[in-house]
Parts: C-alpha cells; structure tokens; sequence
C-alpha cells in the first residue's frame, strides 16, 4: 500500500478540521436562527397581545369579551415566560452558540472559503475528485428529498386551510342570525383562507416539491445505472463512466436551478427564464 506524502496527508487532516468546524457552525446557525425567531416571536406576540388586551377592555369592556380575555391571558404569559427562557439559554450559551446567527453566517462563509483554498492547494488528481464528487450523491438525494417534503408539507397544510376554511366559513355565514361571536369567527376564517391561497399561488410550494423529487429521482437513477454498469454507464473504463456521471448530475443540478429561477419570478416574467 502506497503512503501518502507527509505534505499530502497534513491537507488532509486539515480539510476534515475544516469539515468538522463548518459542521459545527452549520449547526449553531440553525440553533441560534430557531432561537431568534422564537425570541422575537414570542416578544412580537407578548406586546401585541397586550395592548390588544387593552385596548379591547377599555373600549369594549371586560364582560363582553371576558371569554377573548380568557385565552389571551394565558397565551401573553406564555409568550413572556418563552421569550425570557430564550434569552436566558442565550445569555448562558458558550462556544459557536454564544454568537448571533449573523456572526455565525459571516463565520460559515469564510470557513468554507478555508476549506476551498487547502483544498485547491492539495491538488487532488481528476479521479480523486471524481470519486469524492460520486460518494457525495447520498447527501445531495438527502438534501433534496428534504426540502421537496418540506414544500410538500407547507402545500398540503395550505390546502387543508382553504379546504376546511370555506367549508366552516360557507357554514357559519349560511347562518340567518349570525351572533357576533360567529361573525368573528367567519371574520378569521376567511381571512386565514385567503391567506394560505395567496401564499401558495406566491410561493408555489406545489410546484417546488415536484421539481425537487424529480430531480432527485433522476439522480438516483443515474446513481444506481453506474454502480450496476448498466446503459449509459457500460463502458469498461471507469474514469471515462465516473466523467459521464459528474456530467450527467451536474447538467440535473443545472435544470434544478433554473427551474427555481423560473419560480421565483413574477407571472409576468417567468416565461422569460429558460
């Protein structure tokens, strides 16, 4: 078995010091990203619901609305005592944690361009590279079936809205004396109803998730056509089968980025993306 150089083998350990560190950040950004929101959330609904609170007892009065101020109570002082958690496990953090997350984004990219430059100067051969960019697949079919599940979720969530919300609106509203409390009611549902049917035409997360399981599904079976030998991956030279394969993929992640390009634009311009 052949040793690395001294030289080559010190690159290496440094590109998985660089892997381990910008693993690390990754997932303290996350961490810390789920705790700002929830901070400022938590913080946004605690003072809305509070001059709500009263704003509607002065003008209203407590007994109409005595059940509105039963439920709002309870959500102000858990709004408060989440928000006041967060930001004790904040102040109390150590590490990659004790940053804000956009510290730790600046931290990300310039880890990653760390790793980037020992990586262009260990100067790996073109099979190396070929064989690290085909055991990378896994991951890449992880990440994309992800986020198609994630938009998938959103859509479908976004459809049980519309769905049940003009239902029980249609319901509530066929009522000949409506009490005030229904007209509330019917008030939020239709408004909830149009939103999740403004979000969805905006963001199409329908479309996103098809998008993202087709890509997936064609990588896949590119994947599995080269480790079975099968057509297109019959030739018997297994750098010029490892070309066509880092080709084939890239040309995919290729159509997968201007297919999110196309979506991203407004009606009006997405035909202009090809």
């Amino acid at each position: 078995m052949e040793v690395a150089p001294r030289d080559t083998t010190d690159r290496v350990n440094r590109l998985i010091r660089h892997k381990k560190e910008i693993s690390e950040i990754r997932v303290a950004l996350r961490i810390r990203t789920i705790q700002t929101v929830t901070r400022w959330s938590s913080g946004g609904l605690a003072v809305v619901l509070f001059f709500s609170f009263i704003i509607a007892n002065v003008a209203v009065g407590w007994s109409a609305i005595s059940l509105a101020n039963k439920i709002a109570i309870p959500v102000l002082v858990l709004s408060v005592g989440t928000f006041w958690a967060v930001r004790s496990m904040e102040e109390r953090a150590e590490g990659h944690y004790k940053k804000t997350a956009r510290d730790l984004k600046i931290e990300l990219e310039a880890a990653e361009e760390l790793r980037l430059l020992d990586a262009a100067r260990l100067g790996l051969p073109v099979p190396d590279r070929q064989y690290s960019y085909k055991d990378s697949i896994p991951a890449e079919l992880d990440s994309l079936r992800k986020d198609g599940k994630k938009y998938r979720r959103k859509h479908n969530v976004a459809q049980s809205v519309i769905i049940l919300g003009s239902l029980s609106g249609t319901a509530v509203t066929a009522l000949a004396d409506t009490p005030p409390p229904l007209k509330y009611w019917a008030m939020g549902i239709t408004f909830a109803v149009g939103a999740a049917a403004g979000f969805t035409g905006y963001y199409k997360w329908r479309e996103r998730a098809f998008y993202l399981q087709q890509t997936a599904d064609e990588i896949e079976h590119h994947a599995t056509a080269f480790d079975l030998g099968i057509h297109p991956y019959d030739d018997p030279d297994e750098s010029t089968r490892l070309a066509k394969l880092a080709k084939e993929i890239e040309l995919l992640r290729v159509e997968q980025r201007k297919r999110e390009q196309q979506l991203d634009q407004p009606h009006e311009g997405s035909g202009e993306v090809v």
